[in-house]
């Protein structure tokens, strides 16, 4: 299995002293969705700003598909927890935001987004405006937009965390359908365990001051998994072993 994403050695300090960050190593496989799960403050989103290129870090690099993009930004795509729709602007020049950034011009724009509507469950929504989507159809054009940015590798900031229990269980599913067929590999961040495990291929936790991978936990079940795995003995197991390396 060839590796989509390395992260090496990384360490960072925003004041050059106090590390936030101490040797991480972190490896995404291609077509793999990888959680990384801990404590509100061990310096999740900070990884996710070096693996995007929004910061540097003082010790180690970030590798895409072998090549070194460490402080490079735009490389990998990033959405965050919110889905940052622009309220003026109708579902297609959102999600065609990213191609217009690039010097693209609107037509040829919204014509190569839209045949990504019909995989990502939006079509007519096209001429709609962001208050007119439901929840859960707003985080659909938001990872649209997300994936625009290009880059076969997604960074995810709790995209599915303000949904409600149903819309989230649908996304989840649909979401991995969605990876599957356009080949796209994931990491996740979430707060929620049974999320990280119903998703996962890999879950990471990150714990400690300065944060470190203190774990690695491989979910073996294959996916998609039944909707009661949540409810299976297999699935008990795995939250056990995790909320007691949290702990």
């Amino acid at each position: 299995m060839r590796n989509a994403l390395d992260i090496q050695d990384v360490t960072f300090s925003y004041d050059g002293q106090n590390n936030v960050l101490q040797n991480i190593n972190l490896t995404l496989h291609e077509g793999e969705l990888v959680c990384l799960l801990g404590v509100s403050g061990g310096g999740k989103t900070t990884l996710f700003h070096i693996i995007a290129g929004l910061l540097k870090p003082q010790q180690g690099r970030v590798l895409l598909g072998g090549e070194d993009i460490t402080g490079q930004s735009g490389k990998i795509s990033y959405m965050l927890q919110k889905d940052m729709l622009l309220p003026f602007r109708t579902v297609e020049d959102n999600v065609a935001l990213p191609l217009l950034l690039k010097g693209v011009k609107k037509k040829e724009a919204r014509r190569q987004v839209g045949k990504y509507f019909s995989t990502f469950g939006l079509d007519g929504t096209q001429k709609f405006y962001p208050a007119e989507l439901s929840g859960g159809m707003r985080q659909r054009a938001a990872l649209l937009r997300t994936y625009m940015f290009g880059g076969s590798v997604a960074l995810l900031d709790e995209p599915f965390s303000a949904l409600d229990t149903l819309t989230k269980s649908d996304l989840h599913r649909w979401y991995l359908e969605v990876m599957d067929s356009i080949k796209l590999s994931t990491i996740f961040i979430t707060h929620d365990i049974d999320e990280a495990i119903l998703l996962s291929d890999r879950i990471y936790l990150l714990s400690g001051k300065p944060g470190t991978l203190s774990d690695e936990i491989i979910i073996r079940e294959p996916k998609p998994r039944d909707r009661d795995f949540n409810l299976t003995e297999a699935f008990l197991r795995y939250k056990k072993q995790i909320i007691a390396k949290i702990r």
